[in-house]
This record gives structure tokens, sequence and C-alpha cells, in this order.
């Protein structure tokens, strides 16, 4: 799909966004995540109080068994993770294959890559701790090109801009509205040779359509994008759930649990009802950890629905 062109001041501000970062990216480890982390989060916590309504909402309805209390610390503890996330996001604008391996580990990395080498699979992950740490796979598993999903940005600046920070030899992006065709076109031959390996982020809230599937998840009603699982039985992919877990700051550590084999007969929507409950358990396993900034629950359930 042809780039849409930036004018002279677009560019401008492109490269001066860019050229800030890649200086950001290079400054000391303990002032990125001590320093200029904290300000972000007093900033977004006490200043902004950055969508602390949306935040409230979601944090009630999804655990309607808590305290006052404990939502508030829950609260607190995502508004660090959400700054954190900014730096880490940042972070990316320098980052060589060495640097790359120590903000990300991989967790059974000898036995995924046996279960998954010379094939192409599906990877589904969410919106869950620093989830652009993902596209990092390609460094361990160099025979395997990380496909990005993802829904463009508004701004065609920022767009540029992300595509710098998530493109690099084994990974790429990929409009969701041109995944289908892109795998179907290239899974011959794959991408420079390369196996192809599906990232698909999940947890977004989609467009509600007449026969959208509902799951309870966190306790409500929820509709889920079922992409991941219509690509595997087409294409008899199998699908593993990407588990982030975060073990200091700017540290993660990824692992694979498989979710179907590509070859096993299941019932509509099971793929996706198997994601969602994985989902589920680490985020309770870590809620503090999840985006719950987002207006995930626009959509409400009718009783015609039922």
């Amino acid at each position: 799909m042809k780039r849409a062109e930036l004018n002279f001041a677009q560019k401008v501000w492109l490269e001066s966004l860019w050229l800030g970062a890649r200086f950001f990216a290079v400054l000391p480890y303990w002032f990125k995540y001590y320093v200029v982390e904290n300000l972000l989060f007093f900033i977004l916590y006490y200043c902004l109080r950055y969508r602390m309504k949306v935040v409230n909402e979601n944090l009630r309805n999804s655990f309607p068994e808590k305290s006052v209390g404990e939502l508030a610390v829950i609260r607190r503890n995502f508004y660090r993770t959400l700054a954190e996330i900014f730096v880490d996001t940042v972070n990316m604008a320098h980052m060589g294959e060495e640097k790359a391996r120590t903000v990300l580990t991989v967790k059974g990395f000898d036995e995924h890559y046996k279960a998954v080498h010379g094939r192409d699979w599906i990877a589904m992950t969410a919106h869950f701790g620093c989830w652009e740490y993902c596209s990092y796979w390609g460094l361990y598993e160099r025979s395997q090109m990380l496909v990005a999903v993802y829904h463009p940005l508004r701004s065609k600046v920022m767009e540029r801009l992300y595509q710098r920070l998530r493109n690099y030899e084994n990974s790429m992006t990929v409009a969701m509205k041109d995944s289908l065709r892109f795998y179907l076109r290239n899974r011959e031959c794959g991408v420079d040779g390369k196996n192809l390996v599906m990232g698909l982020i999940a947890d977004q809230n989609p467009p509600r359509r007449p026969d959208s599937h509902w799951f309870r998840f966190l306790n409500q009603d929820t509709i889920f994008f079922d992409g991941g699982e219509k690509l595997a039985l087409r294409c008899n992919l199998p699908v593993y759930f990407v588990r982030m877990e975060r073990l200091q700051r700017g540290r993660y550590q990824m692992s694979f649990e498989p979710i179907y084999d590509g070859v096993e007969e299941v019932a509509e929507y099971e793929i996706t009802e198997r994601y969602v409950r994985r989902l589920e358990a680490m985020i309770c396993e870590h809620p503090e950890l999840w985006m719950w900034s987002h207006c995930r629950w626009k959509h409400k359930r009718t009783n015609a629905n039922r």
C-alpha cells in the first residue's frame, strides 16, 4: 500500500521527533527510568489525570469484588506502567541487537523454536506491558519475519514515526485491513525467503456487527476481533498466546502458550475463547500492566443479542 506523502513542514516535524527520540534513547538507564518516568507519572496521574474517568469505570466493572482501596492501588500502578511504556517506546529509537536482547528475553526459547521453525504461525498478544517489544522475536529466530498487524494512526507524522520504531531487519508492519491479502500473497515464498509470523494485538475494541460474538471477559460482555481465528482456520496455521512478564523497569520476558495446533477440529470461536481466557488470567495476575485507559467496552450487549 502506497504511503501518503508528507509536506515540508511534516517532514521537518518528523525528523525533529526522530532526532529527539534517538537522543533520548542513548541517555543513561537511571535517568530515563527513574527521572523521566517518575516525572511523566506525576504529570499523568496528578496533573492531567489522563482518562481517569475511563480508568475508574473499567476497573470498577472488571473487579467488582475489590475494595475501593485495592482499586486505587491498581489505578496508581497502572499510571506508572503508562509512563514506563512511553519511555520504553521512545527507547526503541536506538535499539541494537545487544540492547534488544537485554530489554526482552524469551522463556522456553528452545522448545518454542523447535515447534515453529520452518513454518508460518500466528502470535496473539495484547496491550499488556510494553507490547512493542514483541517485535524483537525476529532477533531470536532470524529465519522468520514478524508481521505486526496494526491500525494506522490518523496523524501521518506519528504514523511514520511509529513505522521507524517498529520496522527493522526481521520485523515489518501491515495494516489490519490488508493483513489477509498480504498473507495469502506471500505465504508461498515468505518475505525475503523467511517464514511469516502474523502478530495480532487482539484485545482492541472491534466494530460491532449484527453477528458479533460476545465473550464473558472481566465480568463484562465483550466483543473481540476474530481475524486471528479466521486466518488460522483458513490457512491451517498454529496459534500461540504471547505472555509478557515485567521483570523490572524497561525489562520484559516473553513466552508462548499454544492455543491451536493448525489441524485440530474446533468449534466456532473456540480459538478466540482460548485467547480470551488466557488474557483474562494474565490481567488478573498483574492488572496494572493492562491498558485500562482504552474505551474497551463502548459496545453494550442488548437483550436482542442474548
